[in-house]
Formats: structure tokens, sequence, C-alpha cells
């Protein structure tokens, strides 16, 4: 097989492995794996730990509390006859309900919905479309969960003008008569939401309460996206030093409820780390600072009615009779803004998805944003940083842009060899291969620049999928999001012709009618792919390709030059 036939099984197969992939997850989504009762009950027994009702004071490897003792639905908690609390801060509205103090309804007044800019983007919500809402409570013997009803006990609702923050309060009692108070902290210019539980030891003995906190969700998505592009990861993901960053997928969960002695990715107990549920360009999570070394247990779960619960339990240690004791998990949720999640928590930031190509994909997204922060636009960055690239690879593609100007000057030659040698391919390519050594000439030359470059085009593609800062970022007239299609085709309709140009001025030695329909085809594939392809990475291989034009009209004009004055010599 001849370079021209790998590079378009190359393209081809990646094409086709996004698409696989995008159908594979579509075939999941409408085909979960059934739960058995019996299964979800063991769920709690997989992590190796004693019955709900453990005394131990403190959450070991060797010795953690139950998350039995957890709640598995969130639909099962009692109507509640209050109303929903509505609090209202310079960032977002959301909706508290009364029993558990759940967190129902989150909407971010400066992310607009993904369908309708004039709505706000709802990062928690509960209705009868989708389920996803953040849950706290108690453990324990008549301890307050989130199927409990707290009273209200602070009145006010709003973040007031020179305020940084205020307090919504919520009490109860449990059955041994401690009470028990859930506090949510608002701060102003933040998406981070203080949730505290204070338990007062009420009874005549010692209690060693535990406290959870979780997030439980379908799987539907926020955002209904092309089936034709690969879906950024959507589900619950764990952080600790000893895991490091791991995934937990529905369908990992869907296999470990129905088979609980499956191993899930990650070290139950730990003294470090954060639980997460992540989305397209957003994140919520539970993230205790990097200074806080207290023993947490991570679990992750499927609850058996369709939804799936990932968070922490900590303990609170034992409370003294008359005394208190406290605890607080500080819970982000809102864009994945790189810069904001780095400070929340040790590589909270990694959340931001941009799969296997890391490596290339986050310098590059800082490249972009150095541009942006001296430019001021996001489209304009990326042309910016195309020139850049372009100019790191400026002696590869002036090597292959001379190779191919080579090309161009032979043609003639070439043509008269195709013609007679016709039916014999063996004599042919020996006889051009003769000629390719006399002329200095490299045939493929000009397909490794786009092999090379093959990842950066890839890694650019993540960025612009994952990095929420480009999410509805406008360039210039009708594109006014860079991270969605173009909608009026422009784009990809003017790479077509870039294309066509640029296979006119650089052609390649293929003798094969076939294989020379095919490569002629591949500005029409790569078209129509990018109808469905963010705006912002068609842009970079517009002028990726405008610019490897320019390169090539001069090279070719250059050794024209040459040619004729050899000739004339």
């Amino acid at each position: 097989m001849d370079i021209q036939r790998l590079l378009l099984f190359a393209i081809f197969a990646f094409s086709g492995l996004y698409l696989w992939q995008s159908w594979e997850h579509d075939q999941q989504m409408k085909h979960p794996q059934p739960v058995t009762q019996s299964a979800t009950s063991q769920q709690g027994k997989a992590l190796d730990v004693p019955t709900p009702d453990s005394t131990a004071p403190a959450a070991t490897a060797a010795n953690a509390h139950s998350t039995i003792g957890v709640p598995t639905s969130a639909n099962d908690a009692p109507a509640s006859a209050l109303p929903a609390v509505k609090i209202t801060t310079d960032l977002y509205t959301a909706e508290i309900d009364p029993v558990g103090g759940v967190i129902t309804q989150m909407a971010l007044l400066k992310q607009p919905d993904a369908l309708d800019k004039t709505k706000p983007y709802y990062v928690l919500q509960k209705n009868s479309e989708r389920t996803f809402v953040a849950q706290a409570g108690l453990t324990g013997d008549g301890m307050p969960n989130h199927r409990t009803t707290y009273e209200v006990l602070s009145t006010q609702r709003e973040l007031k003008e020179g305020e940084k923050s205020f307090d919504l309060r919520l009490g109860a009692t449990s059955a041994n008569g401690d009470h028990i108070e859930q506090i949510l902290t608002f701060r102003r210019n933040s998406y981070v939401i203080d949730v505290t539980f204070k338990v007062t030891n009420a009874s005549a003995a010692a209690i060693t309460p535990y406290a959870y906190f979780q997030f439980t969700r379908d799987t539907k998505e926020a955002v209904k996206r092309s089936s034709m592009a690969p879906k950024a990861y959507t589900g619950p993901v764990i952080f600790d030093e000893t895991d490091k960053f791991k995934k937990i997928n529905f369908e990992d969960l869907d296999k470990y409820a129905v088979d609980p002695s499956r191993a899930l990715p990650f070290t139950p107990v730990n003294n470090n780390g954060w639980v997460a549920m992540i989305e397209h360009y957003f994140v919520t999570a539970w993230a205790l600072p990097d200074s806080n070394t207290m023993q947490r247990e991570f679990y992750a779960r499927k609850t058996g009615d369709g939804l799936y619960s990932a968070g922490m339990l900590l303990p609170m240690g034992s409370v003294a009779p008359n005394t208190s004791a406290e605890v607080t998990v500080p819970m982000y949720a809102g864009p994945q803004e790189q810069d904001v999640l780095k400070g929340l928590a040790k590589d909270l930031n990694r959340v931001v998805d941009y799969g296997m190509f890391t490596v290339i994909a986050a310098p590059m997204f800082w490249l972009l944003k150095f541009l942006h922060n001296l430019i001021g636009n996001w489209g304009w960055s990326i042309i910016a940083m195309t020139f850049l690239i372009r100019l790191v690879f400026y002696p590869l593609n002036a090597a292959a842009a001379r190779s191919m100007a080579k090309m161009r000057v032979v043609a003639p030659k070439l043509k008269a060899l195709q013609e007679q040698f016709k039916d014999d391919k063996q004599q042919l390519q020996a006889k051009m291969m003769e000629m390719y050594r006399q002329e200095k000439i490299n045939p493929l030359g000009g397909c490794l620049p786009i092999l090379i470059q093959m990842p950066f085009f890839i890694a650019l593609y993540w960025v612009l999928l994952s990095a929420a800062e480009l999410r509805y970022a406008p360039w210039l007239g009708w594109i006014t999001d860079l991270s969605a299609p173009d909608p009026w085709y422009i784009l990809p309709v003017l790479y077509a012709i870039s294309a066509f140009l640029q296979m006119k001025l650089s052609p390649t030695p293929i003798t094969d009618p076939t294989q020379a329909r095919m490569m002629q085809m591949m500005p029409v594939v790569f078209s129509i792919l990018f109808l469905f392809f963010p705006s912002g990475l068609v842009l970079y291989w517009l002028v990726s390709n405008l610019l490897q034009i320019a390169q090539q009209w001069h090279v070719n004009r250059m050794l024209e030059r040459e040619a004729a004055a050899k000739r004339s010599a």
C-alpha cells in the first residue's frame, strides 16, 4: 500500500471512528441495561463497609461508614407543603426544596441556553424532562437526610447591593431531639455554594453523625448535539491522589449494579480529592479545599430508578452531649472555566475533557487564551494561532511545497511516462522513481505535513468542543458561536474551494484512476463533515489552507523562474 492509500485510509478511518463512537453512544443511551432491585440493595456492600448502624468515629480504608445509609432515590421524597425557596445572586437563580434542602434548580444568568439565547442555562433542574439535583444529608438513627422536611429559619432570599454573601438556614430535629441546621452560603461573583451541617447533641450520650454530599441525575443531556460529531463525556468523575482523575461511565454503573463484585476504578476512602458530575461545558463538584485532609468516602452507583448518584461521605467525629459539631463542603455548579476551577481544588480543571489529545490540546488552549488576552476576539485569536502554527512548521511545509512545485514542473514528463507505460504499472512505477531520483523530488513530501498536522487539527477540535470560554464566542458577522457549526455553511464552502485550489497547485503522482478520483473527492467529503463541526475548527483549517496555497504559489513561481533560467543558459 503506497502513501496515498495510507493517507486516504487514515482520513476515512478518522471520520469513521468518530461516527462509530457517536452511533455507539446513541445506542447505549437508547438501550440501558436493566437493574434488578436485589442488585441495587447490595451496592453499599460492594464498598466492603459495615452496616448502616456503624458507630466508628472516623472512616478509614479498613473501617468505612456504610453508604447504604444514604437514601438512593431522588424521586420518592414526600411532597412538600412548603413552596420552594427561590434564591437570586448576581450570577444565578436557584430553587431550594424545603424537603431535604435539595437544590432542584440553578439557572446561570450569564450562560445562555444552547437553543435559546434569551433563556439561562439550567445546570441543575428537576422536572418531567430531566433530573439533575444536588443533595446533602446526615446518616444515622433518626438523622435528617434529603427526604426530611426542614423548617426555613431565615428570610433573606436575594444578594443585596454591597453584600458579599448571605446564608439560607434550614432547621430540623432528629428522632433523639438533636438539633440540626443546614446552612447554604451564597457569594457574590461566585458559582460556589457552601453547604454546612451543624449538629447539636441534645441527648445524654455521645453521637457520631456522618454527612453525605451527592449529585443525582439521569443520563439525559441538556443540549442535543449533532450525531455526526463526537460527544463530550457526560457522567461522574472522582479525583484523589491515589487514583488521579477517574471517569465512572453510566455504563460501568449499570454493570456494577448487576454485578457488585466488579471493581470500580477509584479508592473508596481517602483523605483528599473531590467528586463531580460533568457534562458539555459545565461541571458540578463537591470540592473540599486542598488544605482539608478530612477522611472521606467516595461512592458512585445507580439508584435503581433510572438515576445515578455520585458523592462523598464525611465523618463529623464524636459529638459529646450539649456540644455541637459542623462540617462544610463547597459545591461548585457552573461553566468549566479553567482558571476558576484551578483555584478551587487540585486538578479540578481536568474536568475540561480533551480526551487522548490533552498533551497537545492543553498547550493549544493556553496559547489561544494568551492571544485572546491580547486581541480580544476568539476568532481572530484562532487565525493568529494558525499563523503561529504554520510558522513553527514552516521548514517542513517549505520543503514539502518545493517538492510539490518540482512535481508541477516535471508534470509533462510524468504524463508522457504514464502514456508510454499505461499497460505496465510495474515498469511505470520504476520509471517514475528513476525520474524522481534524477530530479531530486520527494513525491511523498506533500503528504507528510498533512499527517503531522492532523493531531493539531484534532486537538483544536477538542479545545473548541470542551472549552467553556469559547461557548457562544463570536467572530465576525454571521459567526456568533465558534463552538457551533457555521449556520450559513459559508466556511465549509470556502474550505472546499481552497482545497480544490490546493490540489491544482500540488499535483500528486497517483496513477490509479480510482485513487485519483478518491483524492479529488476529499475536499467534498471534508466539506460535508465540516457542515457539522465547530465553525472555529473550519476557520482554522481554511486559514491554514490559504497560507499553504500562498506558500505553494510562491514556490511554484520561484522554481518556474529557476527552470526558465536553466533553459536559457
